[in-house]
């Protein structure tokens, strides 16, 4: 049950930071506009007008600007006790503490950082280097809280990072790219949510390191005039906390927002030219909207009437509700440039700053009283240790509702209201039958004509009802119907009819249950690269079951991991050689399963390509994110085309299943697999019977053919090109005689001279003349090579699909069997 405290109404917090000059404005000899003369106050100075200085009062003001020095660990810090310099723990103390206090105590908190493009907003974020941002510290400093934690205390910390690029939402934990993005969803409860988000469990700070790590690769970024590595994309960072107190049955959650935002600029002076103008554009017009909706909440606080807040207009502000005038403590952060040239944006900022202080939040604890999942549990219990009816409905969401609890004594079931168990339906009559439960044992009585069935069979007079009473399934019946005949005929021939327990046909043992599986595409062993991901496990219902870390990594045979330098540029070039390569299952993390019940174990299995039998995992009981650490090396001793195809377009599927008390663990035997000399299990080891020494020449040239088809596909792409760069030529001419047509219909010549510069400015006719038959040769060029293309293309193909087709004469094999074996 979640408690309803009072909310907490603040505003926006507000801090400034000014960046030393970057190269670019070094080489301009720009001036710095940009004074703070106390930890509060930002003074602006138009550098066309000195004596118009405008100032800015905020929560905080940050000067980075001047008077530091390095450590001897790269860490940038005062130069001297007297300046005032800010780095990144001085920010960090004022900002990310804050932000963590916050949600120590329940409440949401988020942080974001604005600016114009270069300002150093990731810098103040991220980091770089020894010289860490806030959102590393934060995740640092919170799980070196945790430690000291107290005993009746639990924690639980999930991770997740998206970017919005183009108004489309990017997985950054997930290196597969879904194509139109991930799609923002509205619940009721949750607000604005990111529908299928990678949410990981993290024990520590160093997992957290490397999931931003890996995002910050991933995550979009370009060159411009203002920065060199500009990030094009907002990129939000949510870390879901939850405390639950023990001693109090308490729980507190808070969900920390750290918004990096993309940089607003100008096209003038950042420079961007088309792919960047166009994203440039729409990261303007995202900033615009959220710039909107700041506007909007800040008249509100002021008291003017505001008819609609444009939180719909954009991705960026559907996720930046709650952090905006909703349930949440937010911060925000103003990275400027303190360079003249930069006047005008470092101005804008400032103004955007202004507007987002005048808004006020309404932050409430988020607690949650754990009377309700205790009288859960004691529902549960009681259904265990009591007998019970549950209904069955057409519709799969009303069945199982209602539940009907048979008490110690006898009680009557029908449609009359005066019975124990009142039951709704057609063909039940008011008294309809009774049920005794005595000692434990549970019976059934139908009274005269009422139509009762159990497990399938009608029933007539008293029967005992017994607990997990299922119908086997028909292939299953049939497997032990064989079974028991076999009891039965070994009854008749005098025979002992007590059995095993392991051989009686009748006892229905605890099977293991498949909980879902992981798709790992295996392409870049094809390339002898390195692959270390984590994946989700999925349900039968394409729900999220469990999360697996897994490295696949190419090696030697002694096991030696390989570096970048053996990398391969052509996976053909593995072809008849030998390539080892290893399979590590490090963690499954935030299993459901055991989440339910903490005395269950897991098993983890997978086959790769011709392996007769699957490879299991050691059993793991009662660890919700348990450490596997598996490692099995294959070798491949003679790659063969089959199985670099298999690792260009297959996955190897990795399944994850359920272990549960009474149940036999899964084994496999090692009997089962061929092995090399030094131990490790053999891949590829399928041979053709007959006929091999033709196989081997076939294959041959289906190789050459195949490189030959390759080299084809890339003089088409070299042609296309071409193609491409001739019409780009064509289309430029067009304009240019379009131009030359504009310009003499425009402008009439009125003396002699202007008409002599006219024509001198624009291209002659012999010019034009020439232009058009190097266009033409370029085309007829393009077309003989093209013929030419196509009629290699089509002999290539004719041979290759004759080679595949062909079959050695069985005369020959007939005749000349002595050569067969030679072969």
């Amino acid at each position: 049950m979640m408690t309803m405290p009072m909310p907490s109404i603040d505003s926006v917090k507000v801090a400034v930071r000014v960046r030393p000059f970057s190269q670019r404005e070094k080489n301009s000899r720009s001036k710095c506009v940009i004074s703070m003369l106390s930890k509060t106050t930002t003074t602006i100075q138009d550098p066309k007008n000195p004596e118009h200085v405008k100032t800015f009062t905020f929560d905080l003001a940050y000067w980075s600007h001047s008077g530091f020095q390095k450590d001897k660990d790269g860490v940038l810090i005062s130069a001297d006790p007297s300046s005032n310099f800010a780095g990144q723990r001085d920010v960090f103390h004022d900002l990310g503490r804050g932000i963590l206090d916050n949600a120590w105590q329940g409440y949401n908190a988020t942080l974001l950082a604005y600016g114009q493009t270069g300002s150093g907003k990731s810098y103040s974020m991220i980091g770089f280097g020894a010289n860490k941002g806030i959102i590393p510290n934060v995740c640092e400093e919170l799980f070196q809280a945790i430690k000291n934690r107290e005993r009746n205390q639990e924690y639980q910390v999930t991770f997740s990072m998206l970017e919005i690029y183009n108004e489309q939402v990017r997985d950054l934990l997930s290196r597969t790219k879904k194509l139109g993005g991930l799609k923002v969803r509205e619940d009721q409860q949750l607000g604005f949510y990111v529908d299928g988000l990678t949410s990981v469990p993290c024990e520590n700070y160093a997992q957290i390191e490397k999931l931003m790590e890996q995002g910050t690769k991933i995550r979009t970024t370009a060159s411009t005039n203002m920065n060199a590595s500009s990030s094009r994309s907002h990129m939000v960072v949510t870390i879901q906390f939850k405390q639950v107190f023990l001693d109090r049955h308490l729980t507190k959650q808070s969900s920390i927002n750290l918004v990096d935002l993309a940089g607003s600029e100008r096209q003038k002076s950042s420079g961007s030219e088309g792919d960047r103008l166009r994203e440039g554009s729409r990261v303007n017009l995202s900033l615009t909207t959220l710039g909107n909706v700041i506007s909007a909440l800040a008249d509100a606080a002021m008291g003017k009437k505001v008819l609609h807040i444009p939180y719909r207009d954009s991705i960026l502000t559907k996720l930046l509700q709650s952090a905006l005038g909703g349930n949440s403590r937010t911060t925000l952060i103003a990275a400027i440039s303190p360079a003249d040239i930069c006047y005008e944006e470092t101005l804008s900022t400032l103004r955007y700053a202004e507007r987002a202080k005048k808004i006020w939040n309404k932050a409430v604890v988020n607690t949650w009283k754990l009377k309700e999942p205790r009288a859960e549990n004691n529902k549960l219990q009681m259904m265990k240790t009591f007998p019970h009816l549950l209904n069955i409905n057409e519709d799969p969401q009303l069945t199982g509702v209602l539940k009907y609890f048979i008490r110690a004594g006898s009680c009557d079931a029908g449609k009359a209201a005066s019975n124990a168990i009142t039951l709704q339906g057609l063909g039940i009559l008011d008294k309809h039958a009774s049920f005794t439960n005595m000692d434990g044992k549970v019976t059934v009585t139908p009274h005269s004509k009422c139509n009762v069935v159990v497990n399938g069979v009608p029933i007539t007079m008293k029967t005992k009802l017994q607990h997990l009473v299922w119908i086997w399934s028909k292939a299953k019946f049939i497997n032990r119907k064989f079974l028991m005949e076999e009891l039965y005929q070994h009854f008749l021939d005098g025979g002992d009819s007590h059995e095993a327990q392991e051989v009686d046909p009748f006892w229905d043992p605890v099977e293991v249950v498949h909980l879902g599986s992981a798709h790992i595409w295996l392409q870049s062993l094809a390339y002898c690269m390195k692959f270390e991901e984590q994946v989700e496990f999925l349900n039968c219902d394409g729900l999220e079951e469990a999360m697996l870390h897994i490295h696949i990594t190419s090696c030697s045979p002694t096991g030696q991991v390989h570096g970048e330098e053996d990398v391969v540029i052509d996976p053909l070039e593995l072809l008849g050689k030998r390539i080892d390569f290893q399979i590590h299952i490090v963690q499954c993390l935030g299993i459901k399963w055991l989440k339910e019940d903490a005395k269950r174990g897991i098993q983890i299995g997978y086959r790769i390509y011709d392996l007769p039998n699957t490879l299991y995992t050691k059993p793991v009981w009662k660890i919700v994110n348990p450490q596997i650490e598996e490692t099995v090396q294959f070798a491949a001793l003679n790659v063969s085309q089959e199985f670099l195809n298999y690792l260009q377009t297959n996955a190897l599927i990795v399944d994850l299943w359920g272990l549960q008390e009474g149940c036999a663990e899964l084994r496999y035997s090692s009997q089962d697999f061929m092995v090399t000399g030094e131990g490790h299990i053999m891949v590829d080891t399928r041979k053709t019977a007959t006929g091999m020494g033709t196989d081997q020449t076939t294959s041959n040239q289906i190789s050459e053919l195949y490189l030959k088809l390759l080299k084809l596909e890339q003089e088409t792409e070299l042609l296309r090109n071409i193609n491409r760069a001739l019409r780009e030529e064509n289309l430029f001419l067009k304009e240019s005689l379009e131009k030359i047509g504009s310009v003499q219909e425009a402008h009439k010549p009125s003396s002699t001279l202007k008409i002599i510069e006219m024509a001198a400015q624009l291209p002659s006719a012999k010019e034009i003349n020439q232009m058009c038959a190097q266009r033409a040769s370029y085309d007829g060029e393009l077309a003989k090579a093209l013929k030419v293309y196509y009629q290699s293309m089509n002999m290539a193909r004719g041979q290759f699909l004759r080679l595949r087709h062909y079959k050695p004469p069985v005369f020959d094999i007939i005749a000349y069997p002595e050569q067969i074996k030679a072969r």
